[in-house]
């Protein structure tokens, strides 16, 4: 994969030294020149000069034939810009912003850009750790609205069928540990003592999630 990424700052050059260090082909653009410190010695993929919404620069660096690029520079306009230039001009198949401020992230997800905001994550995740710390989140998608937690099902819920937990649009049992194997739940089966459970929830229903598992600990 060729890949663009727009802003050598800690995100910017952390992702890049993961892509390179995968085996993408991978080049930086940052209007600092001393940003390119922030880079692991003999960082072997192309850095630029320059602002990352202008074509001559985003020419400069592949973006005709880029599989994808990222914009995650710390100003949310100059993000939106890159992005948009190279989806709607240089037709790049995959393009992600970084925009800190969620109502410019609302704006650009209707534009067919998805953004990946720290805000709205960081306050998704200490809600979370805050409200229901009995949930061991594995991974969030989006920018947070949906989860995938994990926790270990209380007593009074065994010989039930794991299938009453499941909510329509708001929660879904997707995987169960049981005596160290994991296995993908049938419609029947029915929680054992020990099971380890992961769900995928809505984050708007982790409040009724945590109700269901914390029934039996009166928390």
């Amino acid at each position: 994969m060729r890949a663009i990424i727009v802003g050598c700052g800690r995100v910017g050059s952390t992702l890049a030294a993961q892509l390179v260090a995968e085996g993408h082909d991978t080049r930086l653009v940052d209007c600092d020149p001393k940003a390119r410190r922030l880079l692991p010695a003999g960082f072997p993929g192309d850095f630029l000069v320059g602002n990352g919404f202008s074509r001559s620069v985003l020419e400069a660096a592949g973006v005709a034939h880029a599989d994808a690029l990222v914009a995650v520079t710390s100003a949310d306009n100059s993000n939106i810009v890159s992005a948009r230039t190279a989806k709607e001009t240089y037709r790049v198949p995959i393009v992600l912003a970084r925009i800190n401020d969620p109502r410019r992230g609302d704006i650009c997800r209707e534009l067919g850009i998805p953004t990946v905001s720290s805000v709205r994550w960081a306050v998704s995740r200490f809600h979370q750790m805050l409200l229901h710390r009995h949930l061991a989140s594995e991974r969030t998608f989006g920018n947070g609205e949906t989860l995938l937690v994990r926790s270990e099902l209380p007593s009074y819920v065994t010989g039930r069928r794991l299938a009453e937990f499941d909510v329509d649009g708001e929660i879904r049992v997707v995987e169960i540990t049981r005596a160290g194997r994991s296995l993908m739940p049938a419609h029947g089966v029915r929680a054992e003592p020990g099971d380890l459970v992961t769900f995928a929830v809505a984050a708007t229903a982790l409040g009724r999630l945590r109700g269901f598992l914390d029934k039996e600990l009166g928390t």
